[in-house]
């Protein structure tokens, strides 16, 4: 029997409630949703569908909901779903920006990896059980952390374990991993990385796996996700009308270090010193709030620990081009 890999979506009331405009920055209540008729709203991560089927759940008959994933897993999850109002798309969300300038009347963006794509083995996500060192979100295309391994330059290795990974140990991990290859051959599974990693890293991060950092950077690696996530950021000055709303959960430094800094160069008046006397870049994201789950989440969701969700309003006029 095959087994039924579940997720927990993490901060799943106050996403919808943010991306659909029914609270405020304090947590009062906002402009009544159906005053947000005929619109349009993104499930850019849907994953196991648990934010878009509350947003339908929530949303007028004459509203519209887009979905984006790269996961077939993910996209056979959302043939469960037959509302009519609900599409989604076999892309990963850096394909945001075809979507209608002024047209998207609010973006959600819940960053990382789901349970289901690390708690099963085969998927390559995890050093708990051995399974074929794969590791991308779409199956379906691109080469996996298995084959990059089998060719890459030390340097390479090196640079990015480091910088995805912040791993302190990257040049003795990707050390040892290259002498493999070259005196055994390539890596092919997750425990067979996750041992080298073992018994290379000998300081130990309290309550941590010594491959933690590892696996998480050839992940981001292979799937573009630090690149992808700024497309799609960029892509949101396009596509979001004003007083659209843009939420965004991360569960690491890196990506929410990227978000942050996005939102708040883009929610001040920014001046050209070159050119005193031009008109400054005016504010075009108006932040709303920072949350992080309650107690109560984290007991019941462990995994939710890490997340933080940050909340913008679009704000200024709509861009015609994305920035370089």
């Amino acid at each position: 029997m095959e087994t039924a890999w579940t997720h927990t979506t993490v901060l799943l009331s106050e996403a919808v409630d943010a991306l659909l405009g029914a609270t405020d920055a304090a947590g009062e209540t906002a402009e009544p949703l159906p005053a947000r008729r005929a619109q349009l709203f993104v499930d850019a991560t849907f994953g196991r569908g648990g934010h878009s089927r509350l947003i339908l759940s929530r949303l007028p008959p004459d509203a519209r909901l887009i979905a984006f994933d790269k996961d077939p897993d993910a996209l056979a999850e959302a043939t469960t779903i037959t509302d009519p109002r609900f599409s989604i798309r076999h892309q990963g969300f850096s394909h945001l920006g075809e979507l209608p300038p002024a047209g998207v009347a609010g973006v959600l963006l819940d960053l990382g990896i789901s349970s289901p794509q690390v708690d099963n083995p085969a998927r390559g996500f995890s050093f708990r059980g051995e399974g074929p060192l794969d590791m991308r979100m779409d199956t379906t295309r691109g080469q996996s952390v298995a084959e990059w391994l089998a060719h890459a330059e030390l340097d390479e290795i090196l640079e990015v374990i480091r910088d995805y990974g912040e791993e302190r140990f990257a040049g003795a991990i990707a050390k040892a991993i290259v002498a493999r290859r070259q005196a055994r051959g390539p890596i092919s599974t997750t425990t067979e990385l996750a041992q080298l990693v073992a018994d290379t890293v000998k300081t130990r991060e309290p309550g941590k796996d010594p491959a933690t950092r590892t696996f998480q950077a050839f992940r981001i690696f292979i799937n573009a996700e630090l690149e992808e996530l700024q497309q799609a950021l960029a892509a949101t000055l396009s596509v979001l009308r004003p007083g659209g709303r843009l939420v965004v959960i991360s569960f690491h430094s890196l990506e929410d270090r990227i978000v942050k800094q996005f939102l708040t160069s883009h929610s001040r008046e920014v001046f050209d010193r070159r050119a005193p006397f031009a008109a400054p870049r005016v504010m075009q994201f108006k932040v709303l709030a920072r949350v992080k789950p309650g107690a109560a989440e984290v007991a019941v969701n462990p995994r939710s620990r890490s997340a933080i969700m940050r909340v913008a309003e679009r704000i200024g006029p709509v861009a015609t081009e994305l920035p370089a």
